[in-house]
């Protein structure tokens, strides 16, 4: 989502030259800081809810036109039903994409901070890392948003009577539900994977004394 370049990877291991393990740890501070705050940092979220929102006002133009085209029985509502067709499809079709790549930009991100946290251990300093605030932050908003995501994909068409409501309306209601319900499952997955990696960094046993005693080359 964000354009801005992501934190190199560790060097190889044939040609690392940290001068001390200071330096070594202040680097993959640096890198750990950065790829923590474009991973799960709350302005990933707020980008996760205004993307899906221009997706969710695409597709409500669509189903607008759906509708338009279903109960329409003049030229101007067919008129009018390409016009919002064509707004939905051009909401809905960039606002996907960016989704999609944004999915698979925190992918990298997530093993890049895999790579820099196998790099060495650092008792003292990787249980900052754990930040169970934001991994709340992320889970509870998102675990509503696709709870109700879901009763909405459900209870539409359960409810749908003929002759009162139109396919055109439950589609329209049914997609939405389907927003939410992707959207929240992706901040709830970004959660639960921040919150295990983080325990398994701080499970780490405390670092021997011949890594504490040189660099890394």
């Amino acid at each position: 989502m964000s354009p801005r370049a992501l934190p190199p990877p560790p060097p190889p291991a044939e040609i690392r030259a940290w001068p001390d393990r200071e330096a070594l740890l202040a680097d993959r501070a640096r890198a750990m800081g950065e790829l923590l705050r474009l991973s799960i940092g709350p302005v990933r979220l707020l980008l996760l809810w205004l993307t899906a929102a221009g997706f969710a006002i695409g597709w409500a133009m669509f189903g607008a036109a759906l509708q338009m085209f279903a109960e329409g029985v003049d030229v101007f509502s067919h008129l009018f039903g390409v016009i919002a067709a064509a707004i939905g499809l051009a909401s809905m079709i960039p606002t996907g994409l960016v989704i999609g790549f944004g999915i698979a930009r925190d992918a990298e991100v997530r093993g890049r901070l895999r790579c820099w946290s196998a790099l060495t251990r650092d008792p003292a300093g990787d249980a900052r890392y754990g930040a169970p605030g934001l991994s709340l932050l992320w889970f509870l908003p998102s675990f509503l948003l696709c709870a109700y995501g879901l009763w909405l994909s459900f209870t539409v068409p359960a409810g749908a009577r003929p002759g009162k409501d139109t396919l055109a309306g439950v589609a329209l209601l049914m997609g939405l539900g389907l927003i939410l319900w992707i959207t929240g499952l992706i901040g709830i997955t970004k959660a639960v994977s921040h919150y295990r990696w983080a325990l398994r960094l701080v499970a780490r046993h405390p670092v021997p004394a011949a890594e504490r005693g040189g660099a890394h080359r």
